[in-house]
């Protein structure tokens, strides 16, 4: 199989980004306003948080809507398609506390192995 035949490649691209998932995990309550969102994933900066809000809404995973004079309010939300993502990445989430519970469990492993008697 070719890496662009991969359907996880493809999954990945979608949420390959270093805020993504948050973003997405972030709205599944509901539509956020910039600053709501800035404020939930207060380590991103503005500006790599709004390059990937636009790559999410460009694949259809996020909408953007804009009210009021010259769009002063904004609301992002997930699009139904992006609601199909929740489980995806709570699969995923799952898998890395299992893995980080692994890891932890193996360096404790080896410190008690390599500690001097």
């Amino acid at each position: 199989m070719r890496l662009l035949d991969c359907p996880v490649r493809a999954t990945a691209d979608v949420i390959d980004g270093k805020w993504k998932p948050m973003i997405i995990n972030s709205m599944k309550a509901g539509s956020l306003r910039f600053g709501q969102l800035l404020r939930r994933i207060p380590e991103a900066s503005r500006k790599v948080l709004t390059e990937q809000l636009k790559e999410l809404q460009k694949e259809e995973i996020i909408s953007r809507v804009a009210s009021g004079r010259r769009s002063e309010r904004v609301e992002y939300s997930l699009t139904a398609y992006g609601r199909t993502l929740v489980p995806v990445l709570a699969a995923m989430a799952e898998w890395g506390q299992k893995h980080e519970a692994r890891k932890e469990k193996k360096s404790r492993l080896e410190e008690i192995l390599v500690a001097p008697r």
